[in-house]
């Protein structure tokens, strides 16, 4: 995973480490000495994280911290401190200012870069969400969604997967300071039937389990729709690093080291629901604004009215973040046969699960539209060519490969469809221009025997796969 990371430190040793290791894992690294210069470089550059001293003279780390925070443009960009304090009270300042997490010199690389992607895939689920609640707001229909730290982080109802009765309590009793209500499991099968039987703000998973293994439980949490967004905070013993990396790999949000500092506890767990609070608003908001003026009443997917207004603010952010915008033209073949000979409702019937099957293969922040006929558009946020073309293929094959079931008597009919390919986002393009090159490539896949994907980077064609049409 690609992202843009701002390191800030004033000695200029630890800048050039931390930017050769990070550099080495294929991030984008700029780099600040002092606080207003990081100040400058948030609001100018928009990095996807920050890596940041505390100890710096003048503006130290926590400031810093604090006014990333306070800035409604800045305040949604991670921050990890990185500092050679070692001191628990350090640490939960630091979090209370904000921060995400708090790193000690000299870093630990699995550590590093595991939060480090971590915080990235989260950041750009919230940039997604935050833009598309924005394009929303454009046609009138909603208010603004507020700031993450207005949220509020008390009453939360938490599972805590805990088998020791002294760690339990310890849990229990510093979270009743919020006056959160704590659901306590010992087995993983249990946590899971009572997750996936209630509404829960957050789930606490302990590593140190003596026979079940919590990282399990995570994998199950995030394969199910229903407990997907859910956050959840590891416990784990000191200087178990490859199982807190592999926890955050599954999707774990954060992670606390036993014994555990009830001030420390608390202010991560305020932290990851205030967040969940925050994005539910912002889903909530978005949903509701969609729910008649932006959707295609009969496929439940966008309409062409919001792919007007959105893409061009999507592209506008990929050209200022330098990172490509992918768009997908395609449609049904031969689509006028089936109406012609099956009637429209079986037309209807192939739109409604060509648009399912297409949603079913994509990351939460694709976009899937209808454009009006048989026509689609798919874009893909932070996906170059190469990525894009893949994506479409699979598109491609998971249409084709699998009948369409109808409701007329032939029961299940086969479908295709033509795919075409543009990338943008660089300085100059345009929406309708990406919309243009990605229909030419549409054109040229029908003319190429249809049921194919071609793509065109820049305006030149070029045919990435062709299967005839049968």
């Amino acid at each position: 995973m690609s992202a843009r990371v701002l390191v800030v430190d004033d000695v200029l040793p630890n800048v050039k480490l931390l930017a050769a290791k990070l550099t080495r894992e294929y991030f984008d690294v700029i780099t600040a000495y002092n606080g207003p210069e990081a100040l400058e470089l948030v609001k100018r550059e928009s990095p996807d994280i920050v890596l940041l001293d505390v100890m710096m003279p003048g503006m130290d780390g926590f400031e810093v911290c604090e006014k990333i925070r306070s800035d409604p443009a800045t305040m949604h960009i991670p921050v990890v401190m990185v500092t050679a304090l070692s001191d628990v009270a350090d640490r939960v300042r630091g979090l209370e200012a904000g921060a995400d997490d708090f790193l000690t010199k000299p870093v630990n690389d699995i550590a590093l870069f595991a939060r480090v992607r971590s915080l990235v895939r989260l950041k750009m689920m919230m940039d997604e969400w935050r833009l598309r609640e924005s394009t929303s707001g454009q046609f009138g229909v909603i208010e603004p969604a507020g700031t993450l730290l207005s949220e509020a982080a008390d009453k939360a109802r938490v599972l805590v997967l805990e088998d020791s009765v002294l760690d339990l309590e310890k849990i229990t009793e510093t979270l009743k300071r919020d006056g959160d209500h704590v659901i306590p499991a010992e087995t993983c099968a249990k946590a899971l039937e009572r997750a996936l039987n209630d509404d829960l703000d957050m789930v606490i998973v302990s590593l140190t389990l003596l026979n079940e293994d919590g990282l399990r439980l995570c994998s199950q949490l995030r394969s199910h729709e229903r407990t997907r967004q859910v956050p959840i905070l590891l416990v784990v013993d000191e200087g178990d690093l490859n199982r807190v990396a592999k926890g955050l790999e599954l999707g774990a949000n954060d992670y606390v080291i036993k014994p555990i500092d009830r001030n420390e506890l608390l202010a991560r767990v305020r932290t990851q629901i205030r967040r969940k609070r925050y994005q539910e608003r912002l889903r909530a908001n978005y949903e509701h604004s969609l729910s008649m003026a932006l959707t295609d009443s009969l496929t439940g997917v966008f309409n062409r009215r919001y792919v007007n207004a959105h893409l061009p603010r999507l592209l506008d952010r990929a050209i200022d973040n330098h990172k490509p915008v992918s768009v997908l033209m395609f449609d049904i073949d031969h689509f006028k046969d089936v109406n012609d000979t099956w009637g429209h409702d079986v037309g209807d019937d192939v739109l409604k699960e060509v648009a399912s099957r297409a949603s079913r293969n994509l990351r939460t922040f694709d976009l899937v539209a209808r454009l009006g006929g048989e026509e689609f558009v798919v874009i893909l946020p932070d996906t170059d060519d190469e990525a894009a073309r893949i994506v479409a293929e699979r598109l491609r094959t998971r249409i084709a490969d699998a009948p369409f079931a109808v409701s007329a008597p032939v029961g299940e009919i086969a479908v295709t469809v033509s795919v075409g390919v543009a990338v943008g986002g660089r300085l100059g393009d345009t929406a309708d221009n990406l919309i243009k090159r990605a229909d030419a490539a549409l054109y040229q896949a029908k003319r190429s025997g249809r049921n194919c994907v071609v793509a065109d980077p820049r305006g030149e064609v070029n045919e990435f796969r062709v299967t005839p049409a049968h």
